[in-house]
């Protein structure tokens, strides 16, 4: 299970599965097992904007700072992402 980073943001580790690098670069977030189940899942555009496909157990607030994260940081994260996957952003 690739990790975007290996620190917690907002109490959430940041990752992909193999499994899923053949649709668009998108991120998911859990504190516990790093398991598609129960983990939130957000569509990364081209951009850094992100759509919400499932909020998990995420409060509105932490939502919206993994939102924030992701907007500040999505280049150094599509580098990582692009290394297995050959999907380009949401919506592209």
């Amino acid at each position: 299970m690739p990790k975007y980073y290996l620190f917690k943001v907002c109490g959430y580790y940041l990752y992909f599965t193999s499994h899923c690098i053949v649709e668009a670069m998108h991120v998911h977030a859990s504190d516990r097992k790093l398991t598609e189940s129960g983990s939130a899942k957000f569509f990364v555009k081209s951009n850094g904007d992100t759509t919400v496909e499932n909020r998990g157990i995420l409060t509105d607030r932490e939502l919206q700072k993994i939102r924030a994260f992701i907007k500040e940081n999505y280049k150094e994260m599509y580098i990582k992402w692009s290394t297995l996957s050959n999907s380009g952003f949401y919506g592209d």
